[in-house]
């Protein structure tokens, strides 16, 4: 899984993307402080793999990740070129979601790119030159269409209904996500990977004072209007105290959560908004060998799960021994669940579930 944190200049990016990865990205108060984009790989946090390895007592403990890429800060223009806007443009279509950093917090000695602090509006900015950027793709599609119709095949003309009831959307001066499709048009749209058809996580960067205070934040209220516009979600998180947590301790992590009233980190929160907007869950592996999570789309049956693990697993597939998460950790072992029926036997329709966990019989 692939996250680009974008925003304008001097919202807070990189000091967000520094306190979740610990990458060290240079932060400073002037525009395009970040250039080229800064990549960080983060493990995801999970205490299922902490417990697990308790039982099993295993050589090595594997968490999947996450990427996390810090792209370069965007000004009106970069559809056409603008500050950095062909390098912002060619990094984000890389990504698999968006999270959008935006400043939700007042500060005289951190300037802003517009000169004062507007949710609404900083959001219209960067999605108008990422929908700017699309269409001009889109044109060149619909233009190649339109040729290739002489040859009466009819599936040019769905094509072409499709590739210009998006365009119209686009005009209008909304993103290709909040646009609804029945599912033969919306493979037809897949085809086209637009950026503005990626989901997105607005990260609400507030002050310190306003943890504590949000239903007062007027900032915060405009970018939960702006969001719930085109069904995305807000998360709310303060960059300078993800800043303070990265640098204690894990053993003091903990204290300082609960000394500012907080329940869990940032990090924590971004994870799990990002698998549940890509729509995501991780299956486990457990033995003495290893404990490991697995990342896979919500709705992967039990082949394509032990795909993941190795391609002969999907193509030898014989069965998968599945207890739940839960079941295991309540009985104690896996002998345990086993005596009490709770392991079962699932074969090759079975739909994975969170926190599965695992063991692929196969042959080949």
């Amino acid at each position: 899984m692939k996250l680009g944190i974008v925003g304008l200049p001097n919202v807070g990016k990189s000091t967000l993307f520094n306190a979740i990865t610990k990458a060290g990205a240079e932060s400073a108060n002037y525009p395009f402080c970040t250039i080229e984009p800064n990549v960080g790989i983060v493990s995801v946090p999970d205490e299922r793999l902490d417990m697990l390895a308790k039982m099993y007592n295993p050589e090595k403990i594997t968490p999947t990740v996450i990427e996390f890429v810090d792209i370069a800060g965007l000004v009106k223009g970069a559809s056409k070129g603008e500050g950095l806007g062909n390098k912002f443009l060619s990094h984000i279509r890389e990504v698999d979601a968006i999270v959008h950093v935006v400043r939700c917090f007042e500060d005289g000695n951190i300037v802003h790119v517009d000169g004062s602090i507007g949710p609404k509006r900083d959001v219209e900015t960067i999605n108008l030159e990422l929908i700017f950027a699309d269409i001009e793709m889109l044109e060149r599609r619909i233009d190649r269409t339109r040729k290739m119709m002489k040859s009466g095949d009819k599936k040019f003309q769905s094509e072409l209904e499709v590739f210009e009831a998006i365009k119209s959307h686009l005009e209008s001066g909304k993103p290709a996500r909040s646009l609804a499709f029945d599912h033969e048009q919306q493979q037809i749209a897949d085809q086209l990977f637009l950026i503005t058809s990626k989901p997105v996580l607005y990260a609400a960067n507030v002050s310190e004072n306003d943890l504590s205070e949000l239903a007062g934040n007027r900032f915060l209220s405009e970018l939960n209007e702006v969001a719930s516009s085109e069904a995305s979600e807000v998360m709310v998180i303060c960059a300078k105290i993800e800043e303070e947590i990265a640098q204690l301790a894990e053993e003091e992590k903990a204290d300082f959560l609960e000394a500012m009233g907080l329940e869990e980190s940032g990090l924590d929160k971004l994870v799990k908004a990002s698998y549940k907007i890509l729509g995501l869950i991780s299956f486990l592996t457990a033995g003495p060998q290893e404990v490991r999570a697995w990342t896979i789309i919500k709705g992967t049956k039990a082949p394509q799960a032990a795909g993941k693990i190795h391609s002969d697993f999907e193509r030898g597939f014989i069965r998968a021994e599945i207890v739940s998460y839960n079941d295991l950790m309540n009985c104690g072992s896996y002998n345990a669940a086993k005596e009490k029926g709770l392991v079962r036997s699932e074969g090759k329709e079975y739909v994975m579930q969170d926190g599965d966990v695992t063991l692929f019989r196969f042959n080949v």
